[in-house]
């Protein structure tokens, strides 16, 4: 459901409000409240499933209704509420000697990064809060509000080891999202529009339709795409500005309670989005990959939530299976392997278009 869409809807069900103030505040304010549930909700089932995940893959039992874990209700199901209980009532601390103002408003300012962008994220062919034009654009841009976040939460905080996460933070951030775009301008040549629904649209007819089976080059646009993604959202084995071994907890060492869990909200917040771009861009959106079959709206918004869920169970999996790069390796690996590729990959889709049509 699109703004415009709720706005006559409420139009219609509110007939004596129509043309005044009160109605625009309740469209804004319905989709915002929406979207707070959604960013909100979506952070506490990723945190059960990547407990679950890490269990599977670490063969641990956790808390299961058995002994000790009984009070975490049945499959755990209850630990993760007990965890946001928890950081709810925990003492908010601010060091003596840090920068209060900017202390307070990183994670904020992460915070709304992350929950902005959800807006212009398709879930189907109908549900849209804002169908911009230059949507993957403004995703992209809005995306990079967070790294002023973390810069400000590791010079605020007063500690050399936060201020060295978040120059860390800093510099991945900037640099990976290099690759990142140049992997979004082969779509953008071949789809002729930066508006997420138009792209979509343009991947319909089955799964070799699907831009990641355009060619050889946009096959590898991908793998650069989410590779660089999973760098952005400071994921391991890219999680350097948070590395305890050597800078105990980074950028967010000096913050506790809520004002903590607003980072992990955002980082899981991220996790949707990129799943979701990547998923728009890549492997058809909303669109079955059987052509005519399964392609009805409630259909897309099951295939969308789909594609979305199984990127970030691979996100997952990277977590429990790869060790931490260095810092060097990390930015080696940017610079000097995917830069080149993704340079290669535009001229490459350029040639392939222009022979092959």
């Amino acid at each position: 459901m699109t703004v415009d869409t709720l706005f006559t809807w409420l139009g219609g069900l509110i007939p004596a409000m129509e043309g005044s103030g009160t109605l625009l505040v309740i469209a804004i304010l319905i989709p915002c409240l929406v979207l707070f549930l959604v960013v909100a909700v979506n952070a506490i089932v990723m945190v059960y499933a990547e407990r679950k995940v890490a269990a599977f893959m670490q063969d641990r039992l956790g808390p299961m209704g058995q002994g000790v874990g009984l009070h975490a209700g049945k499959w755990g199901l209850l630990q993760t509420v007990a965890d946001a209980l928890k950081l709810l009532t925990k003492e908010d601390i601010i060091p003596e000697k840090a920068d209060k103002l900017l202390f307070i408003l990183a994670p904020f300012m992460i915070f709304v990064g992350a929950f902005v962008a959800v807006i212009a994220v398709p879930f189907g062919e109908t549900v849209i809060v804002a169908d911009f034009n230059i949507g993957i654009f403004y995703i992209l841009a809005i995306g990079s509000l967070g790294v002023i976040g973390l810069i400000l939460a590791g010079w605020s905080s007063n500690n050399k080891w936060s201020l060295y996460g978040g120059m860390r933070s800093a510099a991945q951030i900037v640099s990976y999202e290099i690759p990142a775009s140049l992997s979004i301008i082969v779509i953008i040549m071949l789809t002729g529009t930066l508006s997420m629904q138009g792209i979509i649209h343009y991947q319909e007819g089955g799964l070799f339709n699907w831009i990641i089976f355009a060619n050889p080059f946009t096959f590898v646009a991908f793998f650069i795409f989410f590779i660089s993604v999973v760098a952005e959202t400071n994921r391991t084995p890219f999680d350097i500005p948070e590395a305890e071994s050597e800078l105990v907890g980074g950028f967010h060492t000096e913050y506790s309670g809520m004002r903590w869990s607003f980072f992990f909200l955002s980082e899981y917040a991220n996790m949707l989005v990129v799943s979701a771009v990547a998923s728009a861009g890549f492997l058809g959106g909303w669109h079955s990959p059987i052509p005519g079959y399964f392609d009805s709206n409630g259909w897309g918004i099951f295939w969308m939530m789909s594609k979305i869920v199984f990127l970030i169970f691979v996100m997952m999996w990277f977590r429990w299976t790869f060790p931490r790069l260095r810092v060097d390796q990390l930015m080696n690996v940017c610079w000097k392997v995917f830069l080149p590729i993704s340079l290669i990959n535009i001229f490459g889709v350029g040639f392939w278009t222009l022979i092959f049509g």
